[in-house]
């Protein structure tokens, strides 16, 4: 999780859900440079959640790690500067 204290998650390949491993988490839509606002997200005590811009329909899984997904690939990590 380079860069980032809060997992963020992308959905870049346009999936209708994604299950993840956290209940906090950012959704930044696309990757960059078709990203929305980085929104905070907090499921609380439910365990999914709609993100307001892209409608991506996160479910929590506690069977993944925090930084997890299904499908695989959907966490967002800060490129690292040369």
């Amino acid at each position: 999780m380079a860069g980032h204290v809060v997992p963020h998650f992308h959905n870049s390949a346009g999936v209708p859900s994604i299950a993840i491993g956290a209940r906090k988490f950012m959704c930044v839509g696309a990757l960059p440079p078709y990203d929305h606002p980085h929104v905070f997200l907090d499921m609380g005590s439910d365990d999914e959640i709609i993100c307001p811009y892209c409608s991506t329909l996160y479910k929590f899984d506690a069977k993944l790690h925090g930084t997890d997904s299904t499908p695989p690939g959907c966490l967002y990590e800060t490129p690292v500067a040369a």
